[in-house]
Order: structure tokens, then sequence, then C-alpha cells
């Protein structure tokens, strides 16, 4: 079966503008005295750069640091696009730039490095159960042990259940789960999904679904 290839109009203009943009980095770097493989060399540590602290943006977009490279990069980029546009005699270099040049691969590895190796924040919805302290556990499953019911006459039960404590370690837990459900979701959370999520009993989910007026 025969398929026809159509050209994505975004795909082309982006090849365009990065082969463009390539070469102007390549007339800086060559005209600030790095000839030979070393001038075809900036372009793509510019880039690489640029695509490392875009990533990290994907991921953990109030990542200064990720931002901070991200501005350096394009700025790289854009500088290059702007000094080769008239503005800029190639055949003299000013002195400063050939600083700029001169000191951007160690730049480039810094920030590189910075980007990839940075451990991110990880979000508190993403924090197990397991990450209560002992104590509070210990505490909460004392707590959970309710106390027996009196009894009653056969012909008009009515069941006692006391509410159990909720210490403020898991409460504090609890609400960080509902705060990230509300802000990823728009929405409250459900009593039964927070149950669910913190894999405690019906008395206690309740309790603290309560406390964080779920219900």
């Amino acid at each position: 079966m025969n398929r026809s290839i159509r050209p994505d109009a975004v795909l082309v203009q982006a090849v365009i503008a990065g082969a463009l943009s390539f070469a102007h980095l390549h007339d800086i770097a060559a005209a600030a005295g790095q000839d030979g493989w070393k001038a075809w060399a900036y372009p793509i540590s510019v880039d690489l750069l640029l695509v490392a602290a875009w990533r990290r943006l994907r991921t953990a977009r109030r990542d200064r640091a990720a931002w901070t490279w991200f501005v350096i990069a394009l700025f790289a980029s854009l500088g290059a696009n702007i000094a080769t546009a008239g503005l800029l005699d190639l055949t003299q270099v000013p002195a400063w730039l050939r600083i700029l040049v001169a000191g951007w691969p160690a730049l480039a590895f810094m920030g590189g490095t910075l980007l990839v190796h940075s451990p991110a924040d990880a979000p508190a919805a993403s924090a197990p159960v397991s990450d209560v302290p002992a104590a509070t556990e210990v505490e909460m499953s004392r707590e959970d042990e309710s106390p027996p019911a009196p009894e009653l006459p056969a012909a008009d039960p009515v069941p006692v259940v006391s509410a159990p404590n909720v210490p403020p370690a898991l409460l504090d837990h609890a609400r960080k789960i509902a705060d990230t459900h509300r802000v990823t979701t728009g929405a409250p959370m459900s009593p039964d999904v927070l149950r669910a999520r913190l894999g405690l009993p019906a008395p206690m989910a309740d309790a603290i679904a309560t406390e964080l007026q779920l219900t």
C-alpha cells in the first residue's frame, strides 16, 4: 500500500531555523579564533545545553537552575544570530567576545553536569505511606484498636463507634496528598480515594477525611 509523504511544516521550519542558527554560531566561533573542527563543535555544545535545560523544565517547571541555563543557551544562540546580521565586524572581533567564546566550553560543561546530575524534587503525592515515622506507625496501630461497644438490648441495638485520634504527622501527610490531588485534577479528593491511597482502616481514614473536610 503506497502512502503519500506529507512533510510537516513545523518540522521543516525547525530544520531551517536550526541550520541557520548552527551556521551563525560556527561563524562567530571561527571569527573568534576557533578554527577547524572546534568551530563546528560550538553550535553542538550550545544546542545540547539548550535541549538539556528544556528536558529538565518539562519535569520541573519551577527549577530555577534549569531556567538559568536555558536562558544562557538561548542568549548564546540569539546573540550569534544577531551578531552575524551585520552588527559585528567578523574580521575584527573584540577581545571580550573572544573571551566569551574561549570560556564557553567550560561553562556549557558545568551547566550540563548540573542539569543532569542534580536531583529533582519528588512530588509529595509519590511519597509512600512507609515514609511516616516508625513511632507514628506504632501510635497509629494502638489508636486503631477501638474499645468494645457496650452490650445493648436486642430490641434496640445502637452501635457505638469512637473516632480514633489522628496523629499530627499522618494528618499532615494526608493533607499533602489531598492538596496535590486538588491541584492535579481540579477537584477535591473523595474519602474513598484517600482511604485507598493511605491504605488505612475505615475508622482512621474517615477521621482523617473529617479533619480535612473531605466529607
